[in-house]
């Protein structure tokens, strides 16, 4: 006897159609619709989650740690053994100054909204100019050892925002 896959049928009683609730006393599951009498959870749009009764619930006894830094900077770590590789690769150009988007481009900064911030891990034999946005004490002297140079962006000094300016012509019509 063979098979033909227009007569293939699941067995008798492997699926089970599902109940019509709230369809009348003779049906058996009328009226209530097996939700019980009144109170909340026989009302629709219910969703206790996370609701013990009244005991603390689990969220709220686990102990907590951390925070988080809403001024804190979301670099992209690269190592200068990982820039070599590539170099060696021929992935990046070494003559040309290494930005944060031909790391992106060669697959090594994943994220980092504010830039790359180069770390000393690993060796830097070849002369490259990197444009990062940070770099460890480590990574430029090790850059500097290999010839190279780390262009970082100047940081602004403080009080240098609309609140000093103000202040600044506040004294000067004073005076």
């Amino acid at each position: 006897m063979t098979i033909k896959l227009n007569e293939l049928r699941d067995n008798n009683g492997a699926r089970k159609g599902r109940m019509r609730v709230g369809r009348g006393i003779g049906s058996g599951k009328g009226k209530t619709a097996g939700r019980g009498q009144k109170g909340q959870k026989a009302r629709s749009g219910v969703a206790i989650n996370g609701f013990e009764g009244g005991q603390m619930p689990l969220h709220m006894r686990i102990p907590k740690r951390g925070f988080n830094n809403i001024f804190g900077k979301d670099f992209a770590i690269v190592n200068l053994g990982m820039v070599q590789k590539l170099i060696d690769a021929k992935k990046l150009d070494a003559k040309a100054t290494i930005d944060h988007a031909a790391l992106k481009a060669a697959g090594v900064a994943r994220g980092g909204k504010d830039g790359v911030r180069l770390l000393a891990k690993g060796e830097l034999t070849a002369k490259v100019t990197f444009a990062v946005a940070g770099a460890s004490k480590g990574a430029i002297e090790a850059v500097e050892k290999a010839g190279g140079k780390v262009e970082l962006p100047e940081a602004r000094p403080e009080g240098d925002g609309k609140k000093a300016t103000r202040k600044a012509e506040a004294a000067a019509k004073n005076a």
